[in-house]
């Protein structure tokens, strides 16, 4: 992963080198100069757990809704949208396909946009977009007009998974990442839930002229703009502006995070930083198991229109899709628990996708009178989600340099696009009720993605053993920031490398967790 000659060119950089506090990391600004001692494990605890009451719930909330609004196509197909809005079933899967093609032209303009922009701000105006867009399809009668407003949802949701990204890692531990993902990843579990009563309530409904997928999108709409409003006003951008953090609180905050080696944030975009990243094999393995293994997700909007094709009522549907929620929930918290023990975050994922397969196959292979095993080979493909929500809490401890980071997360969550596309056109209604080749497609994509989790993490040890090897870098030990003082005289404070904006090919004390 890292050349001889790139090596030698860092130890030709002489050690009390001088670095512009405009090209470090921002945290470098606030905690240079002073002590770097270890944080007390009791302030640092009493802290996290702050930073967890003020951000978990807002993140929670939030990841829920985006869920909800997503599957309310999904839902509104066993409620009438097809009919209503004359659409064919290649238009209604193009509904779930264009969402993630404007996902994917906007996905790298919004990174960008988050990277020079404050990060809550940038979310609570894409979040009210959403809202929006989401209201106005109550008013969709046409293919046209649906198209327009899921094209915009798409433009919008870009931002959402992105950010969380980066809040998570300017305020968590390497260690901490994962369970924090979990927890909001958890949501899409109660998501399912939630839209499942909601629609059970909307079909029970009777107004004249509106329908009850009408009334969904103004219910989840209305929801959507609440949260917006949340996040402007109470949503931090970063530990070293939080609202409800002190002035030593924030010093401490970004210390606590020291351990990352990644920094807290650099509003600079670096050049040097985004060619390395296209250079880097490890992304590139990262988004090809990104793209494969979303191929599952094409089930979001499919599921109750498979569900009713295994002989279920459409009430029988909408209450089924409660019980989809929790085998989410739980899915998801068991994958999370065995990320974060010795098993670690490669094999955790290669793992949840073994019932995954299982699920598939015995979808594939059942006759078609018996439903509730079809049905229970249904819940155990939803296994192969769990390995996403490890992934995606993965990620942002295998990169650092906020360029860099910025641009390993577009790449994986344009290639997540890539593959939430074409999932749904799998779905082709020649292969219907059994769609025998969905689901020996989606096995296929769980057997290769396993596979590729297996590569990604025998290419991160056999770094890490390449590292300990080494002898010790001091390229970074000894640096310096310049600051210009309002009155143009100019100073300089020793900083930590942690905070100097390097990326894990420059910073080789940077570790790879597994």
């Amino acid at each position: 992963m890292d050349s001889a000659s790139e090596r030698s060119e860092r130890k030709e950089h002489s050690p009390g080198q001088s670095f512009n506090d405009s090209n470090v990391d921002v945290a470098a600004r606030l905690t240079a100069g002073l002590d770097a001692s270890s944080l007390d494990p009791q302030v640092a605890a009493k802290l996290r757990r702050k930073i967890d009451f003020h951000l978990m719930p807002l993140m929670c909330i939030m990841y829920l809704m985006t869920f909800a609004d997503k599957t309310t196509l999904g839902q509104s197909a066993v409620l009438g949208i097809m009919s209503d809005a004359h659409l064919t079933q290649n238009q209604f899967n193009l509904l779930g396909s264009i969402f993630y093609i404007s996902y994917l032209a906007f996905e790298y303009p919004q990174n960008l946009a988050l990277q020079r922009f404050p990060v809550a701000k940038w979310m609570s105006i894409n979040i009210f977009i959403w809202a929006v867009a989401l209201l106005a399809h109550a008013a969709c009668k046409s293919f046209g007009a649906l198209f327009a407003v899921r094209f915009i949802l798409g433009a919008a949701e870009a931002a959402i998974t992105p950010a969380f990204l980066i809040v998570t890692s300017m305020f968590y531990t390497r260690q901490e990442q994962t369970r924090r993902v979990g927890y909001w990843f958890l949501m899409n579990g109660f998501a399912v839930i939630f839209l499942g009563f909601l629609a059970f309530g909307v079909l029970h409904t009777k107004t004249s002229g509106f329908m009850p997928w009408q009334w969904l999108m103004i219910i989840t709409g209305l929801l959507t703009l609440v949260t917006a409003v949340l996040f402007w006003f109470w949503f931090p951008d970063s530990p070293t502006t939080a609202y409800f953090l002190t002035p030593e609180e924030r010093v401490l905050a970004v210390k606590r995070i020291q351990v990352n080696q990644t920094g807290v944030e650099n509003k600079h975009w670096k050049r040097e930083q985004f060619i390395e990243t296209l250079k880097d094999s490890k992304v590139w393995v990262m988004a090809l198991f990104s793209a494969i293994s979303n191929l599952l997700n094409s089930l979001i909007n499919q599921r109750q229109l498979i569900v009713n094709q295994f002989g279920f009522s459409v009430i029988q549907t909408t209450l089924i899709g409660c019980v989809d929620g929790v085998v989410e929930i739980v899915t998801i918290w068991v994958g999370v628990i065995l990320a974060t023990s010795k098993l670690g975050r490669g094999y955790a994922g290669i793992l949840m996708f073994i019932p995954a397969i299982l699920g598939c196959l015995l979808v594939n292979l059942l006759p078609s009178h018996m439903k509730v095993g079809l049905l229970f080979g249904y819940w155990l493909s939803i296994f192969g989600i769990a390995p996403s929500a490890i992934f995606l809490g993965w990620i942002s401890t295998l990169t650092s340099g906020h360029t860099k980071r910025i641009t390993t997360n577009a790449i994986i969550l344009i290639f997540n696009a890539i593959g939430n596309i074409a999932g749904p056109f799998v779905w082709k209604k020649q292969y219907q009720p059994r769609n025998h080749v969905p689901w020996a497609l989606l096995a296929a994509g769980c057997g290769t993605s396993a596979i590729l989790l297996f590569v990604l993490r025998t290419i991160l040890a056999m770094e890490n053993k390449r590292r300990e090897s080494e002898e010790h870098d001091e390229t970074y030990d000894n640096v310096y920031i310049t600051h210009i003082k309002a009155d143009g005289a100019t100073e300089e404070k020793k900083v930590d490398k942690a905070f100097l904006d390097l990326t894990d090919k420059q910073n080789r004390d940077f570790r790879y967790v597994l």
